[in-house]
């Protein structure tokens, strides 16, 4: 069901999107070195020279992306449409209109076009389409705001204290690697691990605020394959979330993941972003991270 807290997905934000860059040669691809003899500071610098190198990451001064994301099976929608819409719905009135339908369909995920702007330093503004109206949420580096009609909420609601210090902590750009030691980032090589069928090097990475991440480096291609997003409290306790990036593509010599999928610990149902565009260093309008009225 569509969160009633509207807040960027973290396959998309809560992890730096670390669009990853151009491959290595093949030959050393196919051939890495054991676990045991490389140091989590050379696998990561391996996974920077994979995503096109640290001078080529620091052009990048903004991208956008658009595509869709799924947001929960067609029965929840469904109760969240009528919400926005200024009605009122049970469960019970949603099963019985259950009856008359395809049960099939209504258990499938909805998937919502979504459009995203990222920009330095740490500027984000998402928009997602929904039962005919569109959400908004941006931050400007320093504040952030949120537009969310869907729940009837259609002036714009300055982040919550905890909203504005997670979003201050993330990395929209960079993600985790790019530059871990100037951001005062320690790495620790955990083992490996089998992510989506194959070996990856599961880091640690301590952040200078003390936080812990992990990050999963395939073997081979030395691309970031999973990490863990920020955690998310559900049903009044903090779950673990962790990201699978894959479908990586060329993008104007980046290797970018044009798949999202976001597993909370606890939960079965997991929720995919499919990415259908990608435009490095676009042209953003000025008003792109300004609060409407301002």
């Amino acid at each position: 069901m569509l969160s009633r807290r509207f807040l960027i997905p973290a396959a998309l934000l809560g992890l730096g999107l670390s669009p990853a860059m151009a491959a290595t040669d093949s030959k050393q691809a196919e051939s890495p070195p054991a676990a045991a003899q490389m140091t989590a500071e050379q696998i990561v610098a391996r996974n920077v020279s994979v995503r096109g190198g640290l001078q080529a990451w620091r052009a990048v001064e903004a991208l956008s992306m658009s595509g869709k994301m799924e947001v929960g099976t067609g029965d929840s929608t469904a109760r969240a449409i009528r919400v926005a819409n200024g009605g009122k719905v049970t469960r019970r009135k949603v099963a019985l209109q259950s009856d008359t339908a395809d049960k099939d369909q209504a258990q499938q995920q909805v998937q919502l076009p979504f459009e995203l702007e990222l920009a330095r330093p740490n500027k984000s503004r998402i928009e997602i389409e929904f039962a005919g109206k569109k959400a908004v949420q941006v931050y400007d580096g320093s504040r952030g705001w949120k537009l969310r009609p869907f729940l009837n909420r259609n002036d714009a609601e300055p982040f919550t204290q905890d909203e504005a210090k997670a979003e201050s902590a993330k990395e929209q750009l960079d993600g985790p690697l790019v530059d871990y030691a100037a951001k005062g980032t320690k790495l620790a090589l955990e083992g490996v691990e089998a992510v989506d069928g194959h070996d990856a090097y599961k880091l640690k990475l301590t952040l200078k605020s003390g936080k812990v991440q992990h990050v999963w480096i395939d073997t081979h291609s030395f691309l970031d394959v999973k990490v863990e997003g920020t955690p998310r409290r559900m049903d009044g306790k903090l779950h673990t979330v962790w990201v699978y990036q894959r479908d990586f593509r060329p993008i104007g010599g980046l290797m970018v993941p044009f798949q999202l999928e976001t597993a909370v610990d606890g939960y079965r149902e997991t929720h995919k972003t499919t990415i259908s565009k990608v435009i490095l260093n676009p042209k953003l309008a000025q008003t792109a991270f300004a609060k409407p009225g301002v």
